[in-house]
């Protein structure tokens, strides 16, 4: 018999708050019913918070911040558009991988994967970029395979200098809604971001931030699309009735998760995801080992990618974590697998189940072979959230007396 619960930290998807799943546990609705509206209406506007855009427009896609990064390309961008794009993980990668796939030019800079966004390399090639051929710039703000984020401010500073009017794509599919984004202060174009990471959501619904300039760009765009057409997905803005079947029990629990958000303050989200992470990061330098990121300027605050000793496969930590300890973590994708494993803390978490991925981590690295001190890592990480949160403790107090 396996008693107790089974625990999930990789980075998307995440844990599901109560309140969110008792949201979504209902009979099947109406999509067409008159009062229909009432659900759907308040969600764009609210998702509009999320993204702190007040001149955005909101597309709500059942599916995948996948097929929101298709839906971003094939409504702006035009067959043989030179794009500008780096490539430092595995989903950046991807990324670029359909930009080629959908007929664009694609100027990708290869960076090694532990750095971000090479900021001033873009700035030199929009500067040289006389003939204005490149029609967008791509910023994966999280690259969630590395635990590395980017500077989306400073991109946008690098195109502003240079008078550059390209459009300015960001994939927030693991930053949006746990790490500081501002999409109009940023003059962000198009923002993509997914239900699974977090907005606490089970994966389906794929989401799109779109600028006045975007809208703009879709009128000429030519490439051919259908079921992530713009002109298709305007309505349900504007009226809360979708073209298609809508995944009402999604959009019922994104309810309740903006719900809380918006509760718990989303300035207050953003600290909280900083503190657990900064944790984490102690946890993980208590071990004496090191994070993929390679500077701190890259640290990501919604997932830590750890590199394990020359002598330990980090497979084996991962599967060690799952079987022996009932721990799911991250795997290492693509260049860095069996070198890295990942801890996810975004979404719905706190600081001891943080120490609890710390714990279920020693244990499993220790099995396959690390030589790190039992418990280090963990009193590392006790110390700083106790800094952290110690002197709200008499305020509590006061409060309950």
């Amino acid at each position: 018999m396996r008693n107790g619960t089974s625990h999930l930290f990789v980075p998307g998807p995440t844990n599901i708050p109560d309140a969110v799943r008792r949201a979504m546990n209902v009979p099947m609705q109406d999509m067409r019913a008159p009062d229909f509206p009432d659900l759907v209406l308040p969600l764009f506007a609210d998702l509009k918070g999320v993204f702190r855009t007040d001149n955005g427009s909101i597309f709500l896609f059942p599916g995948s911040g996948t097929g929101a990064w298709e839906a971003a390309i094939s409504n702006t961008l035009n067959r043989g558009d030179r794009v500008l794009m780096s490539r430092f993980g595995q989903f950046s990668h991807l990324w670029a991988d359909m930009a080629g796939r959908l007929g664009l030019d694609v100027e990708c800079l290869d960076v090694e994967w532990g750095e971000g966004v090479p900021v001033e390399e873009y700035r030199r090639r929009l500067d040289a970029d006389k003939n204005r051929r490149i029609k967008a710039v791509f910023v994966t703000h999280n690259e969630t395979a590395t635990g590395v984020t980017s500077d989306v401010a400073a991109v946008r500073a690098a195109l502003d200098d240079t008078g550059h009017k390209a459009l300015l794509f960001v994939d927030g599919v693991s930053s949006i809604a746990s790490i500081e984004f501002r999409m109009d202060d940023w003059g962000v174009d198009l923002a993509v971001t997914g239900s699974q990471k977090g907005l606490m959501l089970p994966a389906g619904l794929g989401i799109l931030a779109v600028s006045p300039k975007a809208l703009e760009a879709h009128a000429s765009s030519t490439i051919e699309r259908c079921y992530f057409s713009f002109e298709d997905m305007k309505a349900p803005s504007e009226t809360g009735y979708f073209p298609y079947t809508p995944p009402t029990q999604l959009l019922l629990g994104l309810r309740a998760s903006l719900d809380l958000i918006f509760a718990e303050g989303l300035d207050a989200v953003i600290a909280r995801h900083h503190r657990l992470a900064e944790g984490v990061r102690r946890g993980v330098h208590a071990w004496g080992l090191n994070l993929c990121a390679t500077e701190k300027k890259w640290w990501s605050d919604t997932v830590s990618a750890i590199v394990v000793p020359e002598d330990v496969d980090a497979r084996q930590v991962i599967a060690n974590g799952y079987s022996k300890y009932r721990t799911s973590f991250g795997a290492g994708l693509s260049k860095v697998a069996g070198r890295v494993f990942r801890i996810g803390h975004l979404g719905d978490l706190n600081e001891v189940m943080c120490l609890s991925a710390l714990a279920a981590a020693e244990m499993s690295l220790r099995d396959a072979g690390a030589k790190i001190e039992a418990g280090s890592g963990v009193a590392a990480a006790q110390e700083w959230y106790r800094s952290q949160i110690g002197l709200a403790a008499p305020n509590l107090q006061e409060r309950a007396a």
